[in-house]
């Protein structure tokens, strides 16, 4: 029986699966474990079960020497240091495929809100601003018709360009393969640009000071991948002088958002706190997948969804 060390709650049978085989420490708060307290709860720990919002770095890895598995409830696992996991001959995993539809379906509501303006009309409405039918009220964008850019067309990119057939829009999008255009077309040609490329040292800020001057005045942005991809401050200077018609935001840098960031004075602006997966198939999935992962790591089998070539 190992010892495991989960970061956060999960509200789905998985974890009893995992407590049946072994020793099970949650964590029992709201808030993500301190750094401080997740390098002391790994360090006799022989599988972590962490959160994107957990650091696992080298430092943590080389403090734990008993640590044999690493689960990710998560598809992205830029939080864990690889290089030092698989140095150790430790698996990592992930849980992909099944956040996909519920990612896409959030995406396309954040562009649908932003486009005809829901954040501003549902708010004049308990604000007590509904005078009456005014024709010049709440003119937003039409949607049907329109031309969507997607930047990075993997498998939650292409399962939006699937939700935009049914509004019949032109899809442009990025990549080497067959169709796919530079990033500045995309952003000339785009009425929405939607964003779901991976984040790496490429990607940090692709979305900066340049690359918004390159999109319509009347383009909306949206993002559902990772926070650092658009770089904030350039977002903010573009929405204040009109350069874009608006953003919406499902992940942001730093993560959760501070009340106070400058960047929620910015006119035109919908954040939400990362809930591209909120569903609740696709969180309890995420489950499953997390802890099979952990059991077979645990167990010296490949993991189902491995990242690393530990083993």
């Amino acid at each position: 029986m190992a010892r495991c060390f989960v970061t956060r709650r999960l509200p789905f049978p998985a974890l009893d699966r995992l407590s049946a085989r072994h020793d099970v420490d949650v964590w029992p708060e709201r808030l993500p474990p301190p750094y401080e307290e997740l390098v002391a709860r790994a360090a006799d720990a022989e599988g972590l079960l962490t959160l994107l919002t957990d650091r696992v770095d080298a430092s943590l890895i080389e403090h734990s020497p008993r640590l044999r598995a690493i689960s990710n409830y998560a598809v992205g696992y830029d939080n864990v240091d690889l290089d030092a996991a698989s140095a150790r001959g430790i698996p990592v995993g992930n849980t992909p495929d099944v956040l996909t539809d519920a990612t896409a379906d959030l995406t396309f509501a954040l562009l649908l809100a932003a486009a005809r303006m829901l954040p501003e009309a549902i708010a004049a409405v308990r604000d007590g601003d509904w005078l009456t039918w005014e024709p010049a009220q709440y003119l937003g964008a039409a949607v049907f018709g329109g031309t969507l850019g997607i930047v990075g067309f993997g498998r939650i990119g292409q399962t939006v360009a699937r939700r935009a057939a049914g509004f019949e829009m032109t899809i442009v999008h990025t990549g080497r393969g067959s169709g796919g255009e530079s990033l500045e077309t995309v952003l000339e040609r785009s009425d929405f640009v939607s964003l779901h490329c991976p984040l790496t040292p490429e990607t940090h800020h692709l979305i900066d000071d340049a690359a918004l001057s390159r999109m319509k005045r009347s383009a909306i942005l949206v993002n559902t991948a990772r926070g650092p991809i658009v770089d904030h401050d350039a977002l903010r200077r573009a929405l204040i002088a009109g350069e874009i018609a608006g953003a919406a935001l499902d992940v942001t840098d730093p993560e959760p958002l501070p009340s106070g960031d400058p960047l929620l004075d910015a006119p035109n602006l919908i954040v939400v706190p990362h809930i591209g997966s909120a569903t609740r198939a696709a969180r309890e999935r995420m489950a499953d997948l997390a802890v099979d992962n952990l059991l077979a790591g645990l167990d010296g089998q490949p993991m189902p969804h491995q990242v690393n070539a530990a083993r």
